[in-house]
């Protein structure tokens, strides 16, 4: 639970806030209340699949909001240790999941799909992760 509360956290700060550096995140966190290590926020950036642009972190939609949802898909977000939930443009969410689908992740185990929303199935936490890579690599 904290460590859900935490990512959260450092995806409101990284969207809201120029941030250059692990350290100064995890100070931001503890200002916040959330004291953790540099380590941690190292494993949390990589698990929310944030990344280094134009030396400040940035998160992965990003990329994909400045493209006003590119092939439809506008963000993705880690649900516990083997699922994605995937937001898209509305009554897009069907035909992103088929190019999912089509592109035959291993880590994939299978999509399911409303309106808007993708509920993405992965192995577990490692395959999420190489998941979620790989996604915005197929969609960016």
């Amino acid at each position: 639970m904290e460590k859900e509360r935490r990512q959260q956290k450092i995806s409101n700060l990284i969207s809201t806030q120029r941030i250059t550096t692990q350290i100064e995140l995890a100070r931001r966190l503890e200002r916040a209340g959330l004291v953790t290590t540099q380590s941690s926020v190292s494993r949390d950036l990589e698990e929310l699949g944030i990344v280094k642009r134009r030396g400040q972190y940035a998160l992965p939609q990003s990329a994909a909001n400045n493209g006003a949802g590119v092939h439809g898909l506008l963000s993705l977000e880690p649900s516990g240790n083997a699922l994605i939930i995937a937001k898209c443009e509305s009554g897009m969410a069907s035909a992103v999941a088929v190019q999912i689908d089509r592109a035959q992740l291993s880590e994939v185990v299978g999509t399911l799909a409303g309106e808007d929303t993708i509920f993405i199935a992965v192995r577990d936490t490692k395959a999420r992760r190489a998941a979620m890579r790989k996604l915005w690599e197929l969609f960016v």
